[in-house]
């Protein structure tokens, strides 16, 4: 099984031993994947909806997995018991949906080892989710793939997690670091500095042709264009260190 390069940077990030969940499994492309390459000893697929789920059926019998890899018919983690498994990939989703499944069964998502996330929208309002869910953050990763940055990471539910009981001080990362990713910016990314520089030049763009208008919109759009720069500029800064 070959994966896109998003893909096979969210397989890259489960830890390898681990009985896995894939969370809106799709074709089963991950749980097959990590079988195949002998990173985990056993999966389960889950969708929410039945013809998905089918898909997945039809490629994990056609590369006889069908003892390793379960599938089931599951709303985000319902159908998964606490303790089954250890890692749960949640890839591919908005991030709404991310922080909704994450919430909606505490005692399950607590009972994890680690949770690996791809959302494709609100990556700010994920961290900053996660941070006051008390989830620690282990690993951070980006990809560009077909004209689209990819940023991921894998987080643990802590003894400290509000989905188990409310944590007092959760970790203090700045703005500049919950919209781009703090370990990426210490880590100096090669593709977040890629995502930057293009947002600088953009951004800059856009406000050099608002100069001239005067509505109140084109006004309100410049100024939230200029507090986009200044972040794109500060993480930037992480890479002249």
């Amino acid at each position: 099984m070959e994966l896109s390069k998003r893909l096979q940077a969210v397989a890259g990030l489960v830890t390898a031993g681990y009985e896995m969940a894939d969370i809106g499994t799709d074709h089963a492309y991950i749980p097959i994947y990590l079988i195949e390459n002998g990173m985990v000893p056993s999966a389960v697929a889950m969708d929410i909806n039945e013809g998905p789920l089918e898909r997945a059926k039809e490629h994990v019998t056609e590369c006889g997995l069908s003892g390793r890899i379960e599938l089931r018919l599951s709303d985000g983690l319902a159908g998964l018991a606490p303790g089954e498994a250890k890692t749960a990939v949640i890839a591919g989703m908005g991030g709404g949906l991310v922080m909704k499944i994450l919430k909606a069964h505490p005692d399950i998502t607590g009972s994890l080892k680690e949770c690996i996330l791809q959302p494709q929208s609100e990556i700010a309002k994920v961290r900053a989710f996660l941070l006051e869910e008390g989830f620690l953050f282990i690993k951070e990763d980006m990809v560009f793939e077909d004209g689209k940055y990819y940023p991921m990471m894998k987080v643990q539910p802590s003894a400290g997690s509000t989905l188990r009981q409310k944590r007092e001080t959760p970790p203090v990362w700045t703005e500049t670091e919950i919209r781009y990713g703090k370990l990426l910016l210490q880590d100096r990314h090669p593709v977040l500095k890629q995502f930057l520089e293009r947002e600088i030049t953009l951004k800059s763009r856009i406000i050099r042709d608002l100069e001239n208008l005067d509505s109140p919109h084109s006004k309100e759009r410049r100024r939230e264009l200029e507090k986009d720069l200044e972040y794109a500029r500060k993480g930037m800064e992480f890479y002249a260190m």
